[in-house]
């Protein structure tokens, strides 16, 4: 469980977030107010928003009936809720209790998105690239590498749908075995996202219980360009 303190006010919030990517109400209270750039904010206790970050979109969330977006606030530390353009936040006070909830629809949408950019990332390092970067956003999911040892399939169209092609299998095997989507908080606090025994990295996203929950995962055709491998994807998490 990870807590973001406020050094200014004292006030300690519960990243709910990452404990739990299916919750999607809970109810909480005020803890600190405050404004960015004029726009009034207000933090809750047990936090259930995914601010933007590691590649990941805001979730799209709501205290009681008014829709708020969430911003990490570097004065404060805290997780803090705006309201969206054109929008308002009304008058909250510190201590008061509000019902916190989130669009369950975008948390399962980026997660699976966040979870399988991990999973392309893990097939690739299986063919020996580095990743340079990631964008898990829904639309524009893709992770860049670099191949540190020249691989000539990337030389030709034909090389680069042989190589795709090892990427899908990789990515459906690790599916259908099913692997366990676990996070694990290791060395001086740092979150650890694994997948099974394939792969672990650093991250503060969303994800899925397991990759049996990931549906409909694409991979186009990789593309090469200035030595960056580019691998776009998609995928959904599955109906239950």
């Amino acid at each position: 469980m990870v807590h973001l303190i406020d050094t200014v006010r004292g006030a300690v919030q519960v990243a709910t977030y990452l404990d739990d990517t299916y919750l999607d109400q809970a109810d909480t209270r005020v803890i600190a107010v405050g404004d960015r750039d004029g726009a009034p904010w207000a933090a809750v206790e047990h936090c259930l928003f995914h601010p933007q970050g590691g590649g990941q979109p805001a979730d799209r969330g709501w205290l009681d009936d008014v829709e708020v977006v969430p911003v990490r606030d570097r004065e404060s530390g805290l997780i803090v809720a705006l309201a969206p353009e054109g929008g308002q936040l009304p008058i909250l006070a510190v201590g008061q209790e509000v019902r916190a909830r989130i669009d369950v629809q975008a948390r399962m949408t980026h997660a699976a998105l966040h979870t399988a950019g991990h999973l392309v990332e893990a097939a690739g390092r299986l063919q020996g690239w580095v990743m340079l970067s990631s964008n898990h956003f829904p639309g524009q999911a893709r992770i860049e590498f670099q191949a540190p040892q020249p691989d000539a399939r990337l030389a030709d169209p034909e090389g680069r749908e042989e190589a795709t092609a090892a990427l899908r299998d990789a990515v459906a095997a690790a599916i259908a075995d099913d692997l366990p989507v676990l996070a694990q908080y290791e060395g001086e606090g740092r979150r650890v996202v694994h997948l099974g025994a394939l792969h672990c990295a650093p991250c503060g996203g969303t994800h899925v219980r397991s990759l049996g929950d990931l549906a409909e995962v694409v991979l186009p055709t990789l593309k090469v360009k200035k030595g960056r491998v580019r691998v776009s994807y998609s995928a959904t998490h599955r109906s239950h």
